[in-house]
């Protein structure tokens, strides 16, 4: 098998996609996609690039494994307040509090990530500029209530240093599954370092030819993005959906000055 092009290699990595320059890869009929892209003209492309699509399962469950942290925790002081010391009851102890800790982090964390999240997180792609803009949102399981470690980040990377990568493992899913995913990297400038990864998409059918879109317009311009059958689809317009979560998600809004550059020429 052929060895991956970057170092450090991802943990998954089962195959590197075409270059940024490079003829463009597989495109799916547009209809097998699962959304068009959110917008294109002349200068720039946006595709949408949503980290969580199952919203709502996450936040439910931190309501119910906060609830299982409540019933360990009246446990644990129960515990407590027996007149009884023992090695056997301080284990015991020790346990309960591990998991109280373990329980109410992962409610936290689990309802934050499904609440805060935005609703998309596209990434657009300037070819006048070359100039590839990631609306990126950040979390930290280790440090629940920073500031600075949770919300929208941008980043800002030249076309030239992007690298795309099919990677797949198998992950908790109930008896076990297969998740797949398309990766892009961040090289540094002329060598094949990996600086940076962040999820393309969440399937190698769409991340093969949402990458294959972007190296068309890049190379060619709009007038070589294949035709949708459907609409784009309106991220920031869902208040009527019934899921509570995506309700609550926040919308998208870029920052002023990186909207105006990201869809401008220079």
């Amino acid at each position: 098998m052929k060895a991956p092009l970057l170092r450090p290699r991802h943990p998954g990595w089962k195959k590197d996609l075409s270059g940024p320059n490079d003829e463009p890869g597989r495109l799916l009929y547009t209809c097998f996609i699962s959304n068009p892209p959110n917008y294109f003209d002349d200068i720039y492309l946006e595709l949408p690039r949503a980290t969580l699509n199952s919203r709502g399962f996450v936040a439910i469950s931190s309501i119910i494994m906060m609830m299982i942290t409540l019933v360990t925790a009246a446990l644990f002081f129960f515990v407590m307040a027996l007149p009884i010391h023992s090695f056997e009851f301080l284990i015991a102890d020790l346990i309960m509090l591990s998991l109280l800790i373990v329980g109410a982090g992962s409610a936290i964390w689990g309802w934050r990530l499904d609440t805060e999240c935005p609703r998309d997180e596209p990434i657009r792609f300037n070819r006048v500029r070359r100039k590839v803009y990631v609306y990126r949102f950040r979390s930290n399981a280790f440090r629940l209530f920073s500031r600075t470690e949770w919300g929208v980040h941008v980043d800002v990377f030249d076309w030239d240093d992007l690298h795309a990568e099919y990677c797949s493992a198998y992950g908790p899913m109930g008896t076990g599954g297969k998740i797949e995913l398309v990766m892009l990297a961040v090289r540094e400038p002329g060598t094949n370092i990996a600086r940076d990864r962040f999820k393309f998409a969440g399937s190698q059918e769409d991340g093969e030819s949402y990458w294959a879109i972007a190296q068309l317009f890049m190379q060619q311009g709009p007038q070589a993005i294949p035709v949708f059958d459907r609409p784009p689809r309106d991220w920031n317009n869902e208040d009527d959906t019934l899921n509570i979560a995506r309700r609550l998600a926040p919308k998208v809004k870029w920052p002023e000055d990186i909207d105006i550059e990201s869809r401008t020429a220079p």
